[in-house]
């Protein structure tokens, strides 16, 4: 019996059971206390006397067992089987904490192992920190013990159930205090709200007190100051890392270190100003230009199989090849074939353009498995550190048919390959995109169709889940991803087969009506157009078809296959020519930038006055003359001009149409006052890229000296230069006055304003009669869209605006 008198109320019996062989056996007695803190318990434990709490006697008389036996006092069961560690704690701290876990049935360990089920850590540094991040184990604040210790009278609550202890995880950025380098303003508020949200601080670069700086390895070269050997200076990939896990990462596999600034390969100056021999400055031009693009230059071929039947998907043709990677050889055992030979310099257009949609289809079926790779894969994988990132539901929404679409582009891509391996004229491009007709029917509608549902999921679950959204920056900073988002990898689908479309269009134009793979292309683009028909109407941009129909209006000659249901403007800016191409030097060009081409225009020097159209409606004179329209994924190169005294806010483009066999230099200075200049070249190359389907659009811009590509904007406005270009301007008149091979346009337009009435009704897409001018002939087609109303005519399959027929897609 108890030698003190216990005031509160017990559990009494009276009959006890007797065990062995009838005589009274020895029993122990065990008190139940309800308060641990009292000074009854301090006497009954001072006595190695046997203590439980209300909640023990309940939970083991709701399940009929036996009370367990424990050497320490035990309240409730409240963390029974629950093993924990303790790590960065002082000893007063600890010994509290350690009763508590006791009084709740749970046992301490000092050493960290396998055995351990939960971390209390104090801060996030130490060994035992390091290993439960790398097994798994949940890494709790002293908060879950005192919490749990509140809930010790509920008998049905235990602290190990996830719902209750996710609330006191230990942010991963606790006791850290981070610094940010070279990231933009917007990334750079978006990781210091995330930092506080996460448990830790952020302080400007260089501040003694910071633990940690993370760094732009993208953008940042060299370091502005020696870091201390106490500071971490991490890439970014260990902060988004470390939200992803949910627990502090080691730094030691994410240290920055300064890499060797890629030499910036200028184009050395090779030819000498004052050298009176302008075929010797054109031939070091070319020779520049040619040193600029050699790493963006596409192989002839792709290299044959190897013996073991791997193929290196770095060694194909890809844009980014290196001078070093871009040489093939051809193997001594290989068949040498006519086509292929090295010597064979002049290809023909109709090869180029192939060369094109060869190289297209590999850089996009490389995005694809970027996307399968780095995204799909990842979020499907089974026992993630943390749990799944997202729900498997969320995972089919967001990447729909993603894996037919790469199924069937690798099968072209495989034999495009072959096609292009073993070219001849007579080979057929369009065959093999009718054999895969229907398999892209079948993968595109359902992925197309839902594109806009698929994107709202990313943005919705990258909000609602930090987790997602650091697992989304870590990936997308990979090179792999040339810093694009999920959301804009994966708009490269809707965006393909038009591209696709518009690329067999050019290499029907370059072939010859006599070949059998004129009809088949014919085929083909149908094909393709039944595809696009299984797109819903609403995924085009009617937005950008009405700016379309603007620029249409605004420039004269404008070709009728600007026209495309899947194209859109993009931005408009106004240039000055720096040099004699696309046109003179001075004049003013206007630059506008689709998503798939640029239309280049320049002001009129002369515009008529407005007139009246075929149906009676008077528009305005167009402003700007036609030059050219030029698919993006003719330039091999954007260079940004460096400024200097001769040259301000210059850039140029390194062009290669399929016609040529020599790269050309559109040179132009930008005079667009709200238009920055790396903005605007940014926006082309991502366009550029996005056209060529590679990832990296920033490799496609070098920065130069305009002096290695002949380039100055020094005297543009002097009375000697304007009067050198009037004089080309009437050179070029005088020329046409007597011409006898064409008839100048503006007698062209007279004609047609002198013999048409507004009741004349819109000519259809036939060819020019023309007779002489001054007979009571008429014009029975129209040439500028000038001449042209488009709303009437846009309705009709088939529209002229030039002197071809072009259908639209």
């Amino acid at each position: 019996s108890p030698k003190c008198d216990i005031n509160i109320s017990c559990i009494k019996t009276d009959d006890v059971k007797e065990f062995g062989d009838g005589e009274n056996t020895e029993f122990e007695t065990v008190f139940v206390l309800e308060d641990f803190d009292s000074s009854d318990y301090s006497y009954l434990y001072k006595h190695d006397n046997r203590i439980v709490g209300p909640p023990v006697v309940l939970h083991c008389a709701l399940r009929e067992e036996p009370l367990p036996f424990f050497s320490r006092p035990l309240y409730s069961t409240t963390m029974l089987h629950l093993s924990l560690c303790f790590t960065g704690f002082r000893n007063k701290e600890e010994v509290k904490l350690v009763n508590l876990v006791h009084h709740m049935g749970g046992a301490i360990r000092k050493d960290f192992s396998a055995k351990v089920t939960h971390l209390i850590a104090y801060s996030t540094h130490g060994e035992k920190y390091k290993l439960a991040v790398c097994m798994g184990t949940p890494i709790l604040t002293p908060t879950w013990i005192h919490k749990a210790w509140e809930h010790r009278d509920d008998v049905q609550f235990h602290a190990g159930d996830e719902a209750f202890r996710t609330e006191f995880k230990v942010p991963p950025f606790q006791d850290c205090v981070l610094s940010f380098l070279g990231f933009s303003d917007d990334d750079k508020v978006n990781m210091e709200e995330r930092t506080l949200k996460h448990g830790g601080r952020y302080l400007e670069v260089g501040d003694e007190k910071c633990t940690h700086m993370v760094v732009e390895e993208n953008s940042v070269k060299e370091l502005p100051f020696v870091p201390s050997k106490r500071l971490y200076v991490v890439k970014q990939e260990w902060f988004w890392g470390s939200i992803q896990m949910d627990a502090r990462a080691g730094e030691s596999m994410y240290c920055y270190e300064k890499m060797d600034s890629p030499v910036m390969k200028k184009a050395v100056s090779l030819l000498s100003l004052n050298t009176p021999n302008s075929n010797r400055k054109r031939r070091r031009l070319r020779d520049t230009l040619a040193q600029l693009t050699k790493g963006t230059e596409i192989s002839p071929f792709p290299p044959r199989k190897r013996p073991s039947g791997e193929v290196s998907m770095g060694s194909l043709l890809d844009i980014s090849n290196t001078p070093e990677t871009s040489k093939i050889k051809t193997p001594k055992h290989s068949r040498p074939s006519k086509s292929s030979t090295p010597t064979n310099l002049k290809q023909s257009a109709r090869w180029q353009v192939s060369k094109e949609l060869y190289q297209t289809e590999s850089n996009y079926v490389d995005i694809l498995h970027t996307v399968l790779k780095l995204f799909k894969l990842p979020l499907e994988k089974e026992d993630q550190v943390g749990g799944p990132i997202l729900a498997q539901e969320e995972i089919k929404t967001i990447f729909g048919s993603i894996p037919e679409i790469y199924d069937v582009h690798t099968r072209i891509k495989a034999d495009l390959e072959e096609l292009v391996m073993d070219w001849s004229e007579d080979k057929s491009v369009g065959d093999i995109i009718l054999k895969y007709s229907k398999d892209l029917v079948k993968a595109y509608p359902p992925f197309v169709n839902f594109f806009e549902m698929s994107k709202d999921t990313i943005v919705r679950c990258e909000k609602q889940k930090p987790r997602f959204h650091a697992f989304l920056k870590i990936n997308q900073s990979k090179p792999e991803c040339g810093r694009q988002t999920l959301v804009e990898l994966l708009i490269r689908p809707v965006q393909r087969l038009p591209s696709v479309a518009l690329l067999l269009n050019d290499i029907k134009k370059h072939t010859a009506d006599d070949r059998p793979d004129k009809i088949t292309l014919e085929k083909a683009i149908e094909s393709l157009k039944e595809v696009m028909t299984h797109i819903n109407e609403d995924k085009r941009k009617t937005e950008g078809q009405k700016q379309i129909f603007d620029v249409v209006y605004e420039v004269d000659g404008c070709p009728a296959n600007l026209l495309s249901s899947h194209r859109s403007l993009v931005h408009r800016v106004e240039t000055i020519a720096l040099g004699d191409q696309p046109c003179d030097r001075g004049e003013n060009v206007t630059l506008f930038l689709f998503n798939d081409c640029l239309e280049i225009a320049r002001k009129r020097h002369k515009v008529i006055s407005s007139f009246r159209s075929p149906v009676g409606q008077t528009r305005p004179a167009a402003q700007l003359k036609h030059i050219t329209l030029m698919p993006l994924s003719q330039i091999r190169r954007v260079l940004d001009l460096q400024d200097t005294d001769d040259c301000q806010n210059s850039f140029a483009l390194v062009v290669r149409p399929p016609t040529e066999q020599e790269n050309l230099l559109f040179s132009f200075q930008l005079t667009t006052e709200d238009t920055e200049k790396s903005a605007w070249l940014k926006m082309l190359c991502r366009h550029v890229a996005n056209t060529i389907c590679k990832a990296d659009a920033e490799d496609l811009i070098q920065c130069t000296e305009p002096d290695s590509v002949q380039v100055s904007t020094k005297d543009m406005d002097s009375t000697l230069s304007k009067a050198s270009r009037v004089i080309k301007k009437t050179s070029k008149k005088v020329t046409r006055a007597f011409s006898f091979t064409k008839t100048p346009k503006r007698v062209l337009q007279r004609a047609f304003l002198a013999n048409s009435t507004p009741e004349d009704k819109s000519p259809g897409p036939s060819s020019v009669n023309m007779c002489h001018v001054g007979s009571s002939s008429t014009l029975s087609a129209m040439h500028s869209p000038s001449m042209v109303n488009l709303p009437s005519m846009f309705e009709r399959k088939y529209h002229t605006f030039s002197r071809s027929t072009t259908h639209l897609f």
